[in-house]
């Protein structure tokens, strides 16, 4: 599937923020992951299996990644500004009856905004547990942290080197990633009990995530699990994964 173009609104400060649009019918917002943007549903064909089912697929770029504003300045990064973004988002397109996905930092953002009142018909939360829900973990934001804050050459061949050899090549920006993971707000337990969008939680076998995620199960009361072959990142990609979502979300009549 081509790349589809980039529409741009402002988020309540005003802060720049991209996202794309697939297909027509019910909406879907897609939520990606750290370190990437919306063209993660794409690359792995999630927004093409969905356009071609009647959905109007909708990824939008979290700040600080892919074509959104990244600006280094922390104050544009107060706790919980990408679950703010993503209602202002909901806003903007003027949606009230839609359905709402997720993996890994997109997941974390799809309970914040289940816990904060937002109310799609049906939820998707892949590649996280318990322990991350809660605010535990963040083995990228340590990484960026170190990266972010090395005063001399990083090791060779380390990989905090092949890691900051890696945003050299591209357009990210460390500072930026860092500030975002950094706004990340957790959830209590008892505020996931107040949940009752019907939620699907898929997880990776091989993933390290796994180890609580039958916990985020058991604390969501209409919650389902489902396992998927795969570590965290080949787990997004899987075509259990796709289809599993498809089964639970449906078509967009």
């Amino acid at each position: 599937m081509p790349e589809p173009a980039v529409s741009y609104f402002p988020a309540p400060d005003s802060t720049r923020l991209a996202y794309r649009e697939v297909g027509e019918g019910r909406p879907l917002i897609l939520l990606h992951g750290a370190l990437g943007d919306g063209t993660q549903w794409l690359h792995h064909g999630h927004a093409e299996a969905f356009a071609d089912r009647g959905r109007r697929v909708i990824l939008p770029d979290f700040r600080g990644h892919g074509r959104s504003a990244k600006p280094r300045d922390a104050a544009f990064y107060p706790a919980d500004v990408l679950t703010d973004d993503t209602f202002a988002l909901l806003k903007h397109l003027g949606l009230d009856d839609y359905d709402l996905g997720g993996y890994s930092l997109g997941a974390r953002i799809v309970i914040r905004l289940l816990v904060r009142g937002a109310g799609p018909g049906r939820a998707v939360a892949g590649g996280q547990g318990m322990q991350q829900v809660l605010g535990f973990g963040g083995g990228v934001g340590r990484m960026l942290r170190r990266i972010v804050d090395a005063t001399g050459p990083l090791e060779a061949g380390s990989a905090d080197e092949r890691f900051a050899r890696w945003f050299r090549s591209g357009d990210q920006d460390p500072v930026a990633l860092l500030h975002a993971l950094e706004s990340l707000a957790p959830t209590p337990v008892e505020d996931l009990a107040r949940v009752q969008v019907p939620t699907l939680v898929v997880m990776g076998t091989g993933d390290e995530r796994a180890e609580s995620v039958d916990a985020l199960v058991a604390a969501l009361p209409r919650a389902t699990k489902v396992s998927v072959p795969g570590n965290h990142e080949q787990a997004a990609g899987s075509p259990e994964f796709l289809a599993a979502m498809l089964g639970f979300l449906g078509d967009g009549d």
